[in-house]
């Protein structure tokens, strides 16, 4: 059975972690663990497999960064044979899960490699040829150097798998089984997912060693912090009317909206500037350095809007994100916690809005269906509300006069009746689609301090 982490009153100094540990989890403004935290960081101290189900913004990562930390304190790495592996599904969430190693991990002397596509494979061939403590990979690039004959998994004792649903989505379960059978038998196994759907149980059964279970909250479901809210509209049309009316709300600090077509998403960027808001965009279209520059803009405050596919759903972390909108309704209910959760994130609060066409009523289902809760509804402002049209029982009484007066009219009073026909209506020219359907997966910046190599 699943141990349930509830919200209790205690400090990291509780955890058993270091005390050069504590410094820097002190330094960098934190006091109490996450539920998350609270109930992992031990269990892990103790190397005991863990199975962690945890939302998007319980501090998660941390959870197993800080306890590899101290257990990595002590040990030699060798060349080619990192001593840790951290599996994560792309770039973005790779770069952060580094940052986080680089910030708590300063007292320490650890080293680290981070494998990844879209850097110079030289670099990171020579980081692994120092070796390296902690090497925090994705998988198609780690698959990639093991082909080569670039890195040895025989002396890794400790392998986390984190975002595992993610990596169900993205294809990557194949991998990691390979990847698991290159490990030692005797070693420690760490698994987070959002998500537990029967192939990442599949797995877990089959690579964990009585793992303890985990549950911050029930699967799938979002994160109490966000309030939520459907906005019916009556068709695709009236989405972006309604969405201008949402974002003029005084309240809205900072937005991301998120659409399900890379088209979408540079045609509603370019409406909102025109309109003489500050928005950017990202999509899978963007070159990795136009991304990271769109990015950097609304983390500085540049912009206060970011249009955005489903390549920023998951990874993105942007402190103070005061808003959500789902501009189309997720396709996949899973992506729909993940978008959400891109407010509300480490305590704080955050609203999520999903405007709703008529033809958006079976993906709705599906994702109240999946967090087991019923979303509020909002009702359509008299303003934005279509005129009402005539009554078609009303009594022949009661209409008015004009055609009864024409019909008494003498019919030698009336006008000649024009009968030139109209010349015919061209047929309207319909617009291509010229999308090649959603993002997927994401191919996020990678911060300036994983430019440096990685020292022993």
């Amino acid at each position: 059975m699943p141990s349930f982490a509830v919200s209790i009153c205690m400090s990291f100094a509780d955890l058993g972690l270091s005390d050069e540990l504590l410094r820097a989890v002190g330094e960098s403004g934190y006091s109490e663990p996450t539920p998350i935290q609270a109930s992992a960081i031990p269990s892990v101290l103790m190397m005991r497999d863990i199975i962690g189900i945890a939302q998007t913004g319980t501090g998660k990562t941390a959870s197993f960064v800080l306890p590899m930390i101290d257990i990595l304190a002590h040990g030699r790495s060798r060349a080619r044979m990192p001593r840790s592996l951290i599996l994560e599904p792309t770039r973005e969430l790779a770069a952060q899960v580094a940052e986080n190693f680089e910030k708590y991990g300063k007292y320490h002397k650890l080293s680290m490699a981070l494998l990844i596509g879209g850097v110079q494979m030289g670099d990171q061939v020579a980081a692994l040829e120092r070796g390296v403590d902690v090497l925090i990979a994705t998988p198609g690039r780690l698959m990639d150097l093991f082909g080569r004959g670039k890195i040895l998994l025989t002396g890794c004792s400790l392998l986390v798998i984190d975002e595992a649903d993610r990596m169900l989505d993205m294809g990557f379960i194949p991998d990691i089984e390979e990847i698991c059978t290159k490990l030692p038998k005797q070693r420690q196994t760490l698994l987070f997912s959002a998500t537990m759907p029967p192939p990442i149980k599949k797995l877990a059964d089959k690579f964990l060693s009585n793992p303890k279970s985990i549950e911050v909250a029930r699967p799938a479901s979002s994160n109490l912090n966000i309030t939520q809210y459907l906005v019916p509209v009556d068709g695709q049309r009236a989405k972006a009317s309604r969405l201008r009316a949402l974002l003029d709300q005084p309240e809205v600090e900072s937005a991301i909206i998120f659409c399900n077509r890379k088209t979408t998403v540079r045609e509603l960027n370019k409406s909102l500037r025109a309109q003489r808001l500050r928005a950017g965009e990202i999509h899978g279209d963007m070159e990795q350095s136009e991304r990271i520059a769109e990015l950097d803009r609304f983390k500085a405050g540049e912009i206060n809007i970011l249009v955005a596919s489903d390549v920023a759903a998951r990874g993105l972390d942007v402190k103070g994100v005061s808003h959500v909108f789902n501009y189309d309704a997720p396709w996949h209910p899973d992506d729909y916690v993940h978008r959400i959760g891109r407010t509300g994130r480490a305590g704080a609060t955050g609203v999520a809005y999903t405007l709703v066409a008529p033809d958006d009523a079976e993906n709705i289902a599906n994702i109240e269906k999946l967090t087991g809760q019923t979303i509020q509804r909002l009702s359509t402002p008299a303003s934005e509300k279509p005129a009402p049209e005539p009554r078609r029982d009303e009594p022949r009484e009661a209409r008015p006069p004009r055609r009864r007066e024409r019909e008494e009219r003498p019919r030698e009073d009336r006008r000649p009746r024009d009968v030139t026909p109209a010349p015919p209506r061209a047929e309207p020219r319909r617009a291509r689609d010229v999308d090649d359907g959603p993002d997927q997966g994401w191919n996020g910046p990678v911060p300036d301090f994983l430019q440096a190599r990685a020292t022993v």
